[in-house]
């Protein structure tokens, strides 16, 4: 059974240490920003020629581009995909350039401010991380070749990632005049931009990851939970033995207490059997009666080698409490030498002296008393030490 329980222990413990080895762990690709504000920097170029499409790529004749940062945008993106923009642009159309179908006589100043409503592609097809396709549509102000307008904007542009702060935006947008007597015309942009006061969520990836994380812990602690019932239950085990083992000793020792018990009231019967040792008025002489007693508690010693035997040896009252005392010293002598005469150990056999400090009668020096009672006070007692 118990190395039933040991096995058990060591399945589970081995168990802990599998899942550890293949519980994943979160990283940073599992977790996309869901929300954030945004700012950027960076150029622009318009293209208002008049023909964007077919000079789309005419940068020589058909492009206005400045040669420092001249677009900035700020803006607020939701877990939703939409995002609000702010946008500011400056430019200058070149002497030459091709502006509304016309070379450009002198340079022309031009400013825009627009606004609009994107949205993040990236919730169609799937996040990337770091790859962010977006389309918009907006509304704006331009000044251009002296001429203000007002436009409806659409947007085509990506974002692609560095960090998950800093970025790079690529943009087109067409502008379309609300006024017809002007023309439309295309405004392209590229910009470091930075996000700030984002929120992250899990990707679907990561919510997967998570969700086996989840399984994985409530497994572990399933595991922990049974070993530690395992060790519970083994520990219970061990306390009911030690407990049933306890009282098996305490029922043995018991029964040994018991039986040396019986054994011993058994030995002091057969003692307390035997006639009084008395002694004469004023006598330490052991008569032929007494010695027989002793003859009979010699018998009783060498039936039981292990039993250790008190002697006491007392008088009467009558006389001096001194010369009682060494009388009955003189009795115990008298006893003592007669058992270790007949070949008793010396060291069975311990003997006290008492005089008439123990009477066992109301016989003291102020009652008068018959030969009879006083006689009961002059004895010795027999006790068991040990058996």
């Amino acid at each position: 059974m118990i190395f039933k329980k040991e096995f058990l222990l060591l399945c589970l413990v081995a168990n802990i240490l599998t899942i550890n080895a293949q519980t994943p762990e979160l990283t940073k690709k599992d977790s996309t920003i869901v929300s954030t504000w945004m700012f950027g920097i960076g150029f622009n170029a318009v293209d208002d020629s008049d023909d964007s499409i077919r000079r789309l790529l005419d940068f020589e004749d058909g492009w206005n581009v400045v040669p420092f940062p001249s677009r900035i945008s700020v803006g607020k993106y939701f877990k939703s995909g939409f995002g609000l923009e702010a946008i500011a642009a400056y430019n200058k159309y070149k002497k030459d350039k091709i502006v509304d179908g016309f070379p450009l006589l002198e340079d022309k100043q031009y400013y825009s401010i627009d606004s609009r409503l994107s949205y993040d592609l990236n919730k169609l097809v799937g996040d990337t991380g770091w790859f962010d396709p977006y389309v918009g549509v907006g509304i704006g102000y331009t000044h251009s070749n002296d001429n203000d307008r007002g436009t409806y904007n659409a947007v085509l542009g990506f974002r692609t990632w560095f960090s998950d702060r800093l970025g790079l935006d690529v943009n087109s947008s067409g502008k379309w005049t609300m006024n017809t007597n002007f023309t439309n015309h295309l405004q392209h942009a590229i910009g470091v931009v930075y996000r700030f006061n984002y929120e992250k969520e899990l990707n679907e990836e990561g919510k997967k990851k998570l969700e086996l994380i989840k399984a994985e812990e409530k497994e572990k602690l399933r595991v922990s939970d049974s070993i530690a019932l395992a060790n519970k239950l083994a520990e219970d085990a061990r306390l009911q033995r030690e407990k049933l083992e306890k009282e098996k000793e305490a029922q043995r020792l018991a029964a040994i207490e018991k039986e040396k018990q019986e054994l011993k009231n058994k030995i002091q019967s057969k003692i307390d059997n035997l006639d009084d040792i008395y002694f004469a008025l004023n006598s330490s002489y052991l008569s032929s009666k007494s010695r027989n007693v002793l003859n009979n508690l010699i018998i009783i010693l060498n039936e039981h080698p292990k039993l250790l035997l008190e002697i006491s040896s007392h008088t009467d009252s009558r006389g001096a409490a001194s010369y009682n005392q060494k009388l009955s010293e003189r009795r115990l002598k008298s006893t003592l030498d007669y058992l270790f005469g007949k070949g008793v150990e010396t060291s069975r056999v311990e003997g006290k002296a008492f005089g008439e400090e123990q009477l066992i009668n109301e016989c003291d020096d102020n009652t008068k008393c018959s030969e009879i009672k006083h006689q009961e006070n002059r004895r010795s007692d027999i006790k068991i030490i040990s058996h």
